[in-house]
């Protein structure tokens, strides 16, 4: 049983994937959750169905760029809760270790300031690491992380039916701050939620 269930998770992700999404939450979505909230000293986010950590590991490179390019800011720390289903995913996420491929999707400046190279793989460094909180989580049936000013579901919910996705979404709405952020995959989309988000 326990066979079956691993083989029924799908563990598909890498590090920045679908690069134009990245590329503006730097530009545009981090800066402006900083802008409104100068009082905060950290801001939370949820990686929902986070696999093998990396796309939790790209949200807190990216963040630590654009900490260090906007000075006002330097200050404030973004908390990332990290969850899956999967136990193994979990566990390889927190040991934070990656093959020597991630090169193709990783540049070569971010591998210098975010890795250590170890027997042809490489390391998440300790200061990225300390951002992350991994956990292993039903989405569906566990309670959800709250108060969050950015939440990442992507390329989860098209693994779901239309009776699972109107559960999530208003959960999701739920669990963010007014004005907060949800990501989603490139074929996902609220749908008849529209009127929860903008």
């Amino acid at each position: 049983a326990h066979l079956l269930f691993k083989e029924l998770l799908i563990g598909v992700t890498s590090f920045f994937r679908d690069a134009a999404v990245w590329q503006h939450l730097a530009d545009v979505t981090l800066p402006e959750l900083l802008a409104r909230r100068p009082q905060e000293q950290k801001l939370r986010a949820w990686v929902a169905g986070c696999s093998t950590g990396e796309e939790a590991y790209s949200l807190a490179m990216v963040f630590a760029e654009v900490a260090e390019r906007l000075p006002q800011h330097q200050d404030c720390t973004l908390q990332i809760f990290a969850s899956d289903l999967s136990l193994d995913a979990i566990a390889t996420a927190r040991h934070g270790q990656y093959p020597a491929s991630i090169s193709a999707t990783v540049s070569a400046d971010r591998l210098a300031r975010f890795f250590s190279a170890h027997d042809g793989r490489y390391r998440i460094k300790q200061n990225i690491r300390d951002h992350v909180l991994f956990a292993q989580q039903d989405v569906v049936l566990d309670p959800p992380f709250t108060k969050l000013d950015l939440l990442f579901c992507r390329n989860l919910m098209i693994y779901f039916d239309a009776t699972l996705q109107s559960k999530l979404l208003p959960l999701f709405h739920y669990s963010l701050r007014p004005g907060g952020v949800l990501m989603l995959g490139s074929s996902e989309t609220v749908g008849r939620f529209n009127r929860l988000f903008t």
